[in-house]
């Protein structure tokens, strides 16, 4: 098997992260508010509560409903009182915390 000239692989850590990338979609304003309607998701304020206990005091920044590998998430991220933001991943049909990280 020969190689063309200039030919560099990608580097695997580049090639998981497309994976996820696309494995993962934004839902709309619209879309967000047929699922709470139907109740296959729950509102967000009702999950907040255990990422609140966990970080007493922190300030919501972000929050995003996305789909991935079929199943539906809000991505938070918090601004922790000592300055540290997390990005938190909630299962939006119960509220389990599915990831919590440092954001970088």
């Amino acid at each position: 098997m020969s190689v063309a000239r200039g030919y560099r692989p990608l580097p695997a850590l580049f090639l998981v992260a497309l994976a996820c990338a696309a494995s993962a979609r934004d839902l709309g304003h619209d879309e967000a508010l047929r699922l709470r309607r139907e109740g296959v998701i729950l509102p967000l304020e009702s999950l907040m509560r255990p990422a609140m206990q966990r970080y007493p005091g922190a300030t919501l920044l972000e929050a995003e409903l996305e789909e991935e590998d079929e199943v539906f998430v809000y991505e938070v991220e918090l601004l922790t009182e000592q300055g540290t933001v997390r990005e938190l991943e909630l299962d939006a049909r119960d509220g389990r915390i599915l990831k919590d990280e440092e954001d970088d």
